[in-house]
């Protein structure tokens, strides 16, 4: 299996230099209202795509145990730096494409600024329902092709692309930003349907972010994600949706599948996990289990 390009965030200073230096707390304050609004109460065995240095992981406070997965072993480190080794947490490196997880291993899910950088979501989606029980909760974020920025640039003609359209536009390469009716396509015909949706971040605008106090913002930003969700002309919208299956109990049988020849179950036996299947060999150290696999 030859797997699209992945957007490998290794040795980067993202977390630093994009939510820290980048005076990005604004755009923190508003995921967060967002996350309040759909996290479910409580639950078992929460999976996090795409959790990098761990941002959102302390806001899933419901969850008995939480499994942490991204592409890069640098970021998942700084998680643990944040988070603390714990049994509650589980650190995976792994690619999105091919994850190395069982059927009905966890009993929600999150993928929040990661599908921007996915060239195959229809792909990613798969997976994740595949290693969700029936009814489970999938929160999903996505930027937005059809925020008011992209809306009066195009009407004005200085930009090319429709915002309007459906299709995926590609602005960089492998930056993505999504149309929320082409978005809601692919979720449904990977076995999900839709619960809530809320618009994020109507106020991400440089010279608002130095004019108000954080506090203002908090309570603007609240009442247009109550106003005005419905319309989704913001720069991100967070969706809820489910996956439509009868609901059952968690798979106890085994966490881990070869990503590589798809076998299951791969016996959990740090500090090395061998596929018996293939014989391919993955590797648990300083903390993390490495998944991830090279074309050939």
């Amino acid at each position: 299996m030859t797997t699209p390009p992945v957007c490998d965030y290794e040795d980067s200073d993202y977390q630093e230099r994009f939510w820290e230096a980048g005076r990005r707390e604004y755009e923190d304050m508003a995921e967060a209202l967002a996350l309040r609004k759909l996290l479910p109460e409580s639950g078992r065995h929460l999976l996090e795509v795409g959790a990098g240095a761990g941002r959102n992981t302390p806001r899933y406070t419901g969850f008995e145990r939480i499994t942490l997965l991204d592409y890069s072993r640098t970021q998942l480190a700084q998680a643990m730096e944040r988070l603390g080794q714990s049994e509650r947490y589980r650190f995976i490196a792994a690619d999105v494409y091919r994850l190395p997880f069982g059927p009905n291993c966890f009993d929600a899910a999150t993928m929040i600024r990661t599908i921007h950088h996915l060239s195959r979501p229809e792909t990613a989606l798969r997976n994740v329902g595949a290693a969700l029980v029936g009814q489970s909760p999938f929160i999903l974020e996505f930027a937005n092709k059809r925020n008011l920025k992209a809306v009066l640039r195009y009407i004005a003609g200085r930009q090319k692309w429709n915002p309007f359209s459906r299709e995926a536009v590609e602005f960089v390469e492998l930056n993505y930003d999504f149309h929320p009716a082409g978005i809601k396509d692919i979720l449904v015909s990977e076995g999900f349907s839709i619960d809530k949706q809320v618009s994020v971040s109507y106020l991400r605008a440089g010279i608002l972010k130095r004019l108000l106090p954080i506090g203002v913002m908090r309570a603007m930003e609240s009442a247009l994600q109550a106003a005005l969700s419905w319309s989704a002309y913001s720069p991100s919208v967070f969706l809820l949706s489910r996956k439509e299956a009868e609901a059952e109990p968690l798979n106890n049988a085994g966490l881990f599948r070869c990503p590589a020849c798809g076998h299951y179950p791969v016996e959990d036996t740090p500090p090395e996990l061998t596929c018996e299947n293939c014989g391919r060999t993955y590797i648990f150290a300083d903390g993390i289990y490495d998944f991830r696999v090279k074309d050939e």
